[in-house]
């Protein structure tokens, strides 16, 4: 029988069996025929690869990530996570849609027809993700209706405003949940449901939110398991305790890895999905189980039939691998194709724009000056309580805090209060929003860092602790047309342009990761302790991540849902001080 490559002597990884079994594999056309130990006089092959009892594993399956995380075009990323043996992804590109809304969904597919990965894509649901912030665009039920007529949809996006759907049963989201229930009901739907329990749980669920991918604790995770909820782990949630729970228990069905939010940085030069299953292995989970993660399981989860096995009728997506325990990969195959060999060059092509000219302007806001970061009250002298926005390493999440911070002559004297300033203002040119509140915890000590890579509004984001750094940093930010800046004592050191909505770069992965590491450097030389710094910056902006962020509407109690003032109304008794 003629078959187009044939693959001897290699441990074939059953998903089924959770296995490897030595054997030889043979691949017609995109699909692999057959798996076993009798080809050696049945197949007449194009190609033979002599396996030498290397390993031989189903390309690496990503079920929820954003490429925009990654500031990259899809073609970018598609180079990027190859060669990590990441074969197929559902990529949910809600950031380009809060900035232009169905047409951001449309154009980020268009720029993904003629990659190599298989991008399959998810419909943002939350756009805005919430009424307390202004996007760029929205995405609408009619919009919905629009991408599951027009384009190649797996699921709807995850589910954020998770506070709505509880507590309004009207909110623009239960009324995405139940049309989707009516005219789609077999597609999947995600959820995003940080720290929920008990009946606030399972209120989601009943809506038909039934997965999680947020930061997972013990309890939590138990209850969303034995709920019917199926986990989406992230690093962030390979905590010991958890690895160590996914070990000893039998849920390997309600489970698999994901990346969901990858840094530029970190796809070229450590890895994606593949780094995942890594540490999992590290951390004493089996190669087979930490394979099973990233393969079969998120496969069934989006009703991929085609794919995560190597079994006959399956697309040959594989990858072939030395070293099991170091998961160090040799060969990737993408529908029976060689797209990387470890030992050969590795160079992405240059890439001309790919979007609409538009989209390279979408920054509509006036240059800033000191006076934008100067906070003007109406309260007579005297010492006022506010909150301030804490920021924790090893979360996004934020805290509250309260802090006594004085007023004189109508300026709230936030520089001598031993906290930073937070400023946002609205970049679309709808309504000249902008919003103030002081910044503590791990976050920056001097300087200033300005960004429209905040998430999920991607208005512009100031952070800093002298009205002069920011309003530089900031000004640097609009002139070119998006991007990060970081400043201190009135010199910019460090940059990156995003000039695709403000939040993509075209550049190439490594020279774009290269920028990205400059930026993490200056961003921690003005005190920044975060193990993640550009992330936890960008969320500060996230009003469904809890508990305190801002948008251009104000400071938002992401746990109550609302706008909150930076003064509390309480007022502190200052006697015999003069001003």
């Amino acid at each position: 029988m003629a078959v187009d490559l044939l693959i001897t002597n290699v441990q074939v990884y059953n998903s089924y069996y959770k296995k490897f079994r030595t054997g030889d594999v043979a691949v017609k056309g995109e699909q692999f025929l057959y798996i076993g130990q009798q080809s050696s006089d049945r197949f007449d092959a194009k190609q033979i690869i002599e396996g030498n009892r290397r390993y031989m594993i189903p390309g690496l399956i990503d079920i929820h990530l954003h490429i925009e995380s990654s500031m990259v075009t899809p073609a970018t990323f598609s180079h990027g996570i190859l060669r990590r043996g990441v074969t197929t992804i559902v990529p949910e590109p809600h950031e380009m849609a809060n900035v232009f809304g169905l047409e951001g969904v449309k154009e980020m597919i268009a720029a993904s027809q003629e990659v190599t990965c298989d991008m399959m894509y998810s419909i943002p649901s939350s756009v805005p993700a919430t009424p307390l912030e202004t996007t760029g665009g929205s995405i609408e039920i009619a919009d919905i209706d629009e991408l599951m007529r027009t384009e190649s949809i797996i699921c709807l996006g995850e589910i954020m405003n998770y506070v709505d759907v509880i507590r309004d049963p009207e909110c623009k989201t239960n009324q995405i949940l139940r049309h989707m229930k009516t005219h789609y009901p077999h597609l999947v739907i995600e959820g995003h449901t940080p720290k929920l329990l008990d009946l606030d749980l399972h209120q989601l669920i009943t809506a038909g939110i039934d997965s999680d991918h947020t930061h997972q604790s013990i309890e939590g995770m138990t209850e969303r398991i034995a709920a019917g909820m199926f986990i989406e782990l992230q690093e962030k949630s390979m905590t010991p305790e958890i690895i160590d729970y996914m070990i000893e228990h039998d849920v390997a069905e309600h489970f698999c890895f994901v990346t969901d939010d990858v840094m530029t940085d970190s796809l070229a030069w450590r890895g994606h999905l593949d780094y995942i299953v890594r540490k999992a292995i590290q951390m004493g989970m089996t190669p087979e189980a930490a394979i099973y993660a990233a393969t079969f399981t998120p496969a069934r989860r989006m009703n991929m039939s085609d794919r995560g096995a190597i079994a006959p009728g399956k697309l040959a997506d594989f990858i072939l691998l030395t070293d099991i325990e170091k998961f160090q990969i040799d060969e990737v195959y993408k529908k029976g194709l060689c797209v990387y060999q470890q030992d050969q060059l590795y160079v992405q092509e240059a890439s001309l724009p790919q979007f609409p000219a538009h989209f390279y302007q979408s920054v509509k806001l006036e240059l800033l000056n000191e006076q934008h970061f100067q906070v003007t009250t109406e309260k007579t002298d005297g010492l006022y309580e506010c909150r301030v926005m804490m920021v924790k390493d090893g979360s996004t999440f934020t805290e509250e805090r309260l802090t006594d911070v004085s007023v004189r002559n109508q300026q709230l004297k936030w520089e001598e209060s031993g906290y930073g300033l937070i400023a946002t203002f609205e970049r679309y040119g709808k309504n000249g929003n902008y919003a103030h509140g002081l910044i503590g915890g791990d976050t920056i000590t001097r300087g200033a860092i300005a960004t429209t890579y905040s998430h999920d509004n991607h208005n512009l984001l100031v952070v800093g602790r002298n009205p002069q750094d920011m309003a530089i940093a900031a000004n640097e930010v609009i002139s070119k047309q998006g991007g990060f800046c970081v400043v201190l004592d009135g010199k910019v050191i460090a940059s990156l342009h995003l000039p695709v909505g403000g939040i993509l770069t075209e550049a190439p992965l490594e020279e774009t990761a290269v920028a990205v590491d400059q930026l993490v450097t200056a961003m921690r030389e003005l005190g920044y302790k975060h193990y993640n710094p550009i992330m936890s910056i960008s969320t500060h902006s996230l009003p469904v991540s809890p508990a305190l962020k801002i948008t251009d509407y104000g400071l938002i109690d992401v746990n109550q849902g609302k706008v909150v003032p930076l003064f509390t109304g309480v007022t502190k008794d200052i006697p015999n001080i003069s001003f």
